[in-house]
C-alpha cells in the first residue's frame, strides 16, 4: 500500500471514531441509553430490535460500532503493508484496535450497570484516548505521504513546559467535564444513577479548570507574540487555532449552563470538547523544543 493511500485509510479511522462519539452522545441526550436492555443482544428476545424509537437509536449506535471496528482493523492491516514501513504507524493502529475492543467491553458494562456515571466517564475518556492515537496515526501517515510539513524545533524549553502544563490542564478539564455530565440531567435514562454532587459545585470546579487552561494559554500567547521567525509561524498558527476553539467551547459551556442545558447545545459541547483536545494535541505536536 502506498503512503498516500494509507493516509486516506487513517483519515477514515479518524473520522469514524469522531462520529461515534457524537452518535454516542445523542444516545444519552435522547434518553435512549437503555433502549437496549441487554448486551451484546438488544434484549432477551432479539439480537437487533428497532421496534421503539429509543431501541432504534441505541441499536443504530451499536451497529455503527461495526463500521468503526472495520475502519481500525483496515488501518492496522494497512500499517503492516504500507511502504516505507514505519513502526509508529503499526503501534498507533494496533492501539486503535485494542481501544475499540475496550470500548465494546465498556459499552457492555455501561448497560449492565444501568448507565452508571463512572462507566460512562470511562467510555468517554477512552474515546478521547482513541482520538489521540488516531491523530498521531493520521499525522504520521500524512508525513510519510509528504502531505504534511515536518515540524522543526522552534520553541524554548520554558515555552515547551508551559505547553505541557496546558495539556495537563486540558486533561483535567475533560475529566471534570465528565463529572458534570455524571451529575447533570442528561443521564441517558430517567432511572439511571447520578453522582450525588451539587451541580453548581461540579460546574464551578469544571469552570475553574477551563479558566486555568485559558490563563496558561494567555501566558503562552505572550511568549509567542514574535512571529518574525518563519519556523515559529507554524506553532503560532496551531496556537491560534487552539485558542479560537477553546474560547468558543468555554463560551458555549456558559451558554448551555445558563439556558438550562438544552440538548442541541450539549451535543455541540461534546463534539467541541474533542475538537479542543485535538487542537491542543496538534499545538503540542508542532511545538518542538529547541535544544539549549
Amino acid at each position: 500500500m502506498s503512503a498516500r493511500r494509507y493516509a486516506a485509510v487513517a483519515w477514515l479511522a479518524f473520522a469514524s471514531l469522531y462520529v461515534i462519539i457524537i452518535t454516542g452522545s445523542l444516545v444519552r441526550l435522547t434518553g435512549s441509553g437503555l433502549g437496549c436492555s441487554d448486551w451484546p443482544r438488544c434484549n432477551e428476545s432479539r439480537f437487533i430490535d428497532v421496534s421503539s424509537t429509543h431501541a432504534a437509536i441505541e441499536q443504530l449506535n451499536r451497529l455503527f460500532t461495526g463500521i468503526v471496528a472495520a475502519s481500525v482493523i483496515l488501518a492496522a492491516l494497512g500499517a503492516l503493508r504500507v511502504a516505507p514501513h514505519r513502526s509508529s504507524l503499526v503501534r498507533n493502529a494496533f492501539l486503535l484496535v485494542l481501544g475499540v475492543v475496550g470500548q465494546v467491553v465498556l459499552g457492555g458494562i455501561v448497560v449492565i450497570t444501568g448507565l452508571h456515571p463512572l462507566a460512562n466517564m470511562g467510555h468517554y475518556l477512552l474515546s478521547v484516548a482513541l482520538m489521540t492515537w488516531a491523530y498521531w496515526l493520521v499525522r504520521d501517515a500524512r508525513m510519510l505521504a509528504g502531505t504534511s510539513p515536518q515540524s522543526v524545533p522552534s520553541v524554548t524549553s520554558t515555552e515547551h513546559r508551559l505547553i505541557s502544563a496546558l495539556m495537563v490542564g486540558m486533561a483535567l478539564a475533560l475529566v471534570t467535564g465528565t463529572v458534570v455530565t455524571g451529575t447533570g440531567p442528561h443521564a441517558g435514562d430517567e432511572n439511571a444513577p447520578r453522582f450525588g454532587f451539587a451541580i453548581t459545585t461540579v460546574a464551578r470546579a469544571h469552570s475553574l479548570t477551563v479558566l486555568a487552561v485559558l490563563f496558561i494559554a494567555v501566558i503562552i500567547g505572550f511568549h509567542l507574540r514574535d512571529t518574525r521567525d518563519a519556523a515559529r509561524r507554524q506553532v503560532v498558527a496551531a496556537f491560534e487555532s487552539f485558542l479560537f476553539v477553546a474560547v468558543l467551547q468555554g463560551a458555549l459551556g456558559y451558554l448551555q449552563y445558563f439556558t438550562g442545558v438544552p440538548v442541541p447545545l450539549v451535543a455541540l459541547h461534546v463534539a467541541l470538547s474533542v475538537a479542543v483536545w485535538l487542537a491542543a494535541l496538534h499545538f503540542r505536536a508542532v511545538a518542538r523544543p529547541v535544544v539549549d
